[in-house]
């Protein structure tokens, strides 16, 4: 005959207790450089649009409406925080896209459509290939995105590093010619925690050719250091919340 066990109890073959995996009592969380807990203000603030106001920003009622302008003081109170101007604002589902859309959208953007991957051609006059540089201890979201536009036919120049993992800028300045579309330089290095001379960086990069984009991933410097864009000189910069 079949047994029933009471809700609150457990069926003898589930008697010995489950390794609780991942989970250490009194334990201190160390690695915020992953990621953080959200903090009780944003949490706060969030949970009027988690719960009553939901609407879609993309839609014209009241609701839509609402969200939009939520959206909008965000967007806002995001580029004064760096000195951009509201509308180059792009939020994105994460820091990985947003590497990924700077990479492959400046890429892109000077690819006629009509060519296909084993014939890609700038839209410049010299019909160049476009070609980024990008240093060698980037995150994955970056180096992943570069190894797959290589793939597809574009120059990727792996920037080497010192031992303290700086770049150096002589070194950077050599790398640079007339197919050059993009630098990306991380900011501050998640591992490492290396800080990157970004300013510098841009200098060099301007110097030689003022149309050529410089990326920088900022994610782990929001917080500790300056981000104005303009002192940077940086034309593309991620940023995430989460951080």
């Amino acid at each position: 005959m079949r047994k029933i066990y009471p809700v609150r109890n457990k069926p003898p073959q589930a008697a010995a207790a489950v390794p609780k995996a991942g989970r250490i009592s009194n334990g201190i969380y160390l690695d915020y450089a992953a990621t953080t807990p959200v903090d009780k203000r944003v949490l706060k603030v969030m949970n009027a649009y988690f719960a009553d106001k939901f609407g879609n920003p993309g839609s014209l009622h009241f609701f839509g409406q609402e969200a939009t302008a939520a959206l909008d003081l965000s967007r806002e109170t995001v580029a004064k925080a760096i000195g951009a101007d509201f509308s180059e604002i792009i939020f994105t589902g994460s820091a990985t896209e947003a590497n990924n859309l700077a990479l492959r959208g400046v890429v892109k953007a000077l690819i006629p459509k009509t060519h296909n991957s084993s014939s890609l051609r700038s839209s410049e006059p010299n019909g160049l290939k476009p070609k980024i540089i990008v240093s060698s201890i980037e995150h994955e979201s970056v180096l992943e995105t570069a190894r797959n536009l290589e793939k597809e036919g574009i120059e990727v120049v792996y920037l080497p590093v010192s031992r303290e993992g700086l770049i150096n800028l002589k070194e950077l300045k050599s790398y640079l010619d007339e197919q050059t579309v993009l630098v990306s330089v991380m900011y501050a290095n998640n591992e490492i925690g290396i800080i990157q001379p970004i300013s510098e960086i841009s200098k060099v990069v301007k110097g030689f050719n003022s149309k050529i984009l410089v990326h920088t991933d900022a994610v782990q410097a929001f917080q500790y250091l300056n981000c104005d864009v303009n002192k940077l000189g940086v034309d593309l910069m991620t940023l995430s919340a989460h951080k």
